[in-house]
């Protein structure tokens, strides 16, 4: 009696693997073996014997013809069972073919020698056969089969043959399904070997089939590989081979310095099917779940995605094996269960460890700890862990500290033993919206947590941290390089005494600045500083002011505002990178001196100015900016901020404003300035410009055109310029301006110039020299020289003179300031030059750069260049009680007693 059947597999060229339909209630389809009666083709070889001839041809044809397609059979003797399999010997026909004739016509098959009488049918197989002998079809090619060697074990060199073939897509033929996720592949090597491979989905896993009797398959496994074999089996795919199954051990679960791995037994890998990827089907069917630590390798491709996407729409469904997987966390952007925002932006304020930060809301100023969502960061008590401990923390340092930054708190980790609970969050920062976990873990300085199957608590881009961590294993970086490095020493405390910190002082003192790391603040002006070059700490006590102190503990109480100065420092210089300077040493071994943040700031100033320190007279009259601290003192009294809050102002009023003689010989002539240059060879002198006037609108506009203009033009060949020309130079910025040769040496080929707009002086090669273009020759410069009104710098031979400039500089180089035409002396001006944010200046008519040159002992009166200070009655005296001042407190030049002024 005919029958019908699909074709599930062809064994070889002469026998198939039916299987029948699914039962009524989705029971999986019987399965039975036919061999076809009458012929015989090559036997397909194992890994005990080789093929035989043609074998692997000869199964090919029949596969390519029948393998998924139903046929009709007939069964004419029934053989034993195999392993509860059916066996039959028949004959079978697709689509009205039958397929012993067409395997004889084709000549992959021989007539078997008969033991009856033949009959009709008999003799046409045999007329077939005799045609595709004389054809040479088939087994009876005259050449041979195509020489290739079949290797159906694995490869040795599991590591080489991964690393060779990597990432490479590699036509094969799937030869056995073993459960829904794992296949055996036929490679078909590009140099015409076979190589056999067992090969497990990357990205995914389904329940396991049964390999012994006796034993139940899984859940779902029966059922997840004939979803498999009913697409796959003997179906031509392209295999991307990806990695070795070793990536489930992080470096903190196995031994960095592990032995080399045994021959694999099997490789991960993606099986590209002209209809899709397989894995995504069986996902999206419920047949397998997603395999967490394979993201590192399909996440750059988009593989996980769709395998999410995929797991989603199952979870949806509650299909198979996701029948009683709980509904999908919505979590959104509302309030966490700790009652505080889910997302929310803030200002990172301290670096705890290479996977916890602290972040100040910025709505509520409260300080939140938030650990970064499933990354694990290394640990500093473990000797292994603790240079990549200390690397991690610098690493997020150097990146967040003092950023502003974007928080999404994924979950809530609940308190646990001696856990505190804790926000776990991702956090984004930079123009980038860069994710810093992500960052950090693709450094090596981190890896990944490794969630339970069902743990819904985790990074919502897990599999972006994963391939970042995959990244970092590839390249052996950080945790994953197999090194194990020793921890930095300890940082020398010098702070430790009084003897040891003086042991330093005079080093420190002949430095200058020193970059450091604010590595805690123990009050409002006391820090403990970290020395990165030396690997040094010391205490830093800053000069110049008192900070109300804190409570060393329990049993004491703040002073007021103690808290707020301790609190607001911690915001501002905890953990930045920052320079100190260093003036004296105290008792205890701290060392006193000043902090700078961005070079600029100065954190004592910053303290007085917000209110939380005052200035401590004593400590401060010897500091160069002891005025900046005065006047930051006197910004925060009336502003009335924090210590101030109670001030009273009128109690504490300046007294009288002195009056001003009105008999000057020039009319009051205020201008907006900027010194735009300093000079001191062969005397000190200075360049400003005068703002807000037509001519610097037209500079700004020139400059653009100038500088359009020199892309496009080069210099004449031969160009020579010669003292007294206008030209356009080149300045050591790279860019060109306007300038007057003031003298050319032909030999050295240069020339000494004056850009004429600045009024600084530069000696430049003549190949940066170019006639100055007419159209650019009406404006006139806008550098004007000038001097001090009324006084002068110490004397060059003094030992205060350098001194003296640099202070000239720190009050006005570069700044914008008010003057007041004194003296004109040709084209040169003589200034009295004022600090428009100097407050004292509002009441004060003669309040200048100039008295407070003299006050600080680094200028004197000039009465001889200045020959018109008697008509300003009011200055002179100005100047003289500032003389008295700095003679009272022996400032500068008068530090080792009086010094004779010039009559």
């Amino acid at each position: 009696m005919a029958m019908k059947a699909i074709v599930k597999s062809v064994i070889s060229g002469d026998s198939l693997l039916l299987r029948g339909s699914p039962g009524p209630q989705g029971q999986l389809p019987k399965e039975r073996v036919l061999h076809l009666a009458d012929v015989q083709a090559p036997r397909m070889g194992t890994s005990t014997r080789e093929d035989e001839d043609w074998a692997f041809e000869s199964r090919e044809f029949l596969r390519a013809l029948v393998v998924g397609k139903p046929v009709t059979f007939t069964s004419t003797h029934s053989l034993p069972p195999s392993d509860d399999v059916p066996r039959d010997i028949g004959t079978a026909e697709v689509n009205g073919v039958d397929l012993a004739s067409e395997l004889l016509k084709n000549g992959w098959a021989k007539l078997k020698e008969l033991k009856r009488d033949p009959t009709e049918e008999d003799l046409r197989k045999r007329e077939l056969e005799a045609e595709a002998r004389a054809a040479g079809k088939g087994i009876w090619n005259p050449h041979g089969p195509k020489a290739r060697t079949t290797h159906y074990m694995m490869p040795t060199d599991s590591q080489a043959f991964i690393t060779e073939w990597k990432g490479q897509q590699i036509d094969g033929l799937v030869e056995q399904v073993k459960d829904g996720s794992t296949l055996r592949i036929r490679l078909l090597m590009p140099d015409g070997d076979h190589q056999f491979v067992n090969l497990a989905l990357a990205g995914v896993r389904s329940s396991r089939v049964a390999s012994k009797p006796g034993e139940s398959s899984e859940p779902w496994a029966e059922e997840a590989k004939f979803f498999t074999e009913s697409r796959l089996l003997q179906r031509y795919v392209r295999v991307q081979l990806l990695s070795l199954p070793n990536a489930t051990a992080t470096p903190f679960q196995a031994g960095a310095n592990a032995t080399a791995p045994p021959p694999a037994s099997i490789f991960i890998g993606s099986v590209l099917h002209p209809a899709g990827n397989v894995a995504e089907f069986l996902v999206a069917a419920g047949l397998a779940r997603v395999v967490d630590w394979h993201a590192g390798m399909l996440a750059s491709s988009g593989g996980m995605e769709r395998l999410r996407a995929a797991e989603k729409v199952a979870k949806e469904k509650r299909a198979c094996l996701y029948a009683n997987a709980p509904a999908p966390s919505a979590k959104s952007n509302g309030t966490a269960v700790n009652g505080n925002t889910r997302q929310f932006d803030g200002t990172v304020v301290r670096i705890w460890s290479g996977d916890q930060i602290s972040v100040i809301d910025r709505d509520t100023g409260k300080e939140r700890r938030i650990q970064l969502s499933s990354t694990r960061g290394p640990r500093l008590a473990d000797p292994k862990q603790a240079y990549y401990a200390q690397e991690a923390r610098e690493f997020l340092r150097k990146r967040l500290i003092g950023k502003h930054v974007k928080v999404h708190v994924d979950f809530v980790r609940p308190r646990e033993g001696e856990y505190e609970e804790r926000e776990a969050a991702t956090v984004r920062y930079g123009g980038q919206n860069a994710n810093i976990a992500e960052q950090v873990i693709e450094k090596g300085f981190a890896t990944v947590v490794r969630h339970k199957r069902d743990d819904e608590d985790r990074s919502p881009e897990y599999d972006k941290l994963m391939a970042a961590e995959q990244a970092a294993a590839a390249e052996g970086r950080g945790l994953h390089s197999g090194k194990e490095v020793p921890a930095r020493k300890d940082p020398l405390n010098i702070s430790e005494s009084a003897h040891r910190a003086t042991t330093f002082l005079n080093g420190f003192k002949r430095i200058g600045r020193i970059p450091a790391v604010v590595d805690r603040v123990a009050a409002g002006s006391r820090y403990r500083i970290y020395l990165p070059k030396d690997n040094q700490v010391l205490t830093l006590v800053l000069s110049g002011i008192r900070a109300p102190r804190t409570a060393r503990n329990a049993s004491e109480a703040s002073e007021p505002f103690g808290q707020e100065a301790s609190d607001f420092a911690t915001l501002r210089y905890n953990q930045r990178d920052v320079e100190i300077e260093v003036h004296d040493t105290d008792k205890s071994g701290g060392f006193i001196g000043a902090l700078y943040l961005n070079k600029t700031e100065n954190a004592a100033i910053t303290l007085v100015k917000e209110g939380l320190a005052t200035v401590h007279a004593y400590s401060a009259e010897n500091l160069s900016w002891a005025k900046q601290l005065y006047d930051a003192e006197a910004e925060a009294k009336a502003a009335k901020r924090n210590i101030w809050k109670d001030y009273d102002e009128e109690a504490e009023q300046a007294a009288e404003v002195p009056q001003e003689d009105a008999t000057g010989p020039l009319k009051t002539e205020y201008l907006d300035v900027i010194v735009s240059d300093v000079r001191t060879k062969p005397n000190f002198s200075f360049s400003v410009q005068i703002l807000n006037t037509e001519g610097i609108a037209s500079l700004e506009k020139l400059m653009r055109e100038f500088s359009l203009h020199h892309k496009t033009v080069a210099s004449p060949p031969g160009f020579v310029p010669r003292g007294g020309d206008l030209v356009s130079a080149k300045f050591s910025d790279g860019q060109w301006y306007r300038a007057k040769v003031r003298r050319a040496s032909a030999i050295k080929k240069e020339a000494e110039v004056t850009f004429i707009d600045y009024g600084n002086q530069d000696t430049v090669a003549f190949s940066n020299i170019r006639p100055l273009d007419p159209k650019f020759r009406s404006l006139p410069g806008q550098a004007h020289d000038a001097r001090l009104s009324f006084v002068k710098l110490v004397a060059p031979e003094s030992e205060y003179h350098e001194e003296a400039v640099d202070r000239f500089r720190a009050l006005c180089e570069g700044r914008k300031l008010i003057a007041n035409v004194d003296q004109r002396e040709g084209q040169l001006l003589h200034l009295r030059l004022i600090d428009p944010t100097d407050s004292s200046a509002q009441n004060d008519p003669y309040a200048s750069v100039n008295v407070d040159l003299v006050r600080e002992g680094l200028a004197t009166i000039d009465k001889k260049g200045c020959k018109y200070l008697a008509s300003y009655p009011g200055m002179a005296k100005k100047l003289r009680e500032a003389i008295a001042t700095a003679k009272r407190d022996r400032a500068g030049m008068f530090e080792f007693g009086d010094v004779e002024e010039d009559d």
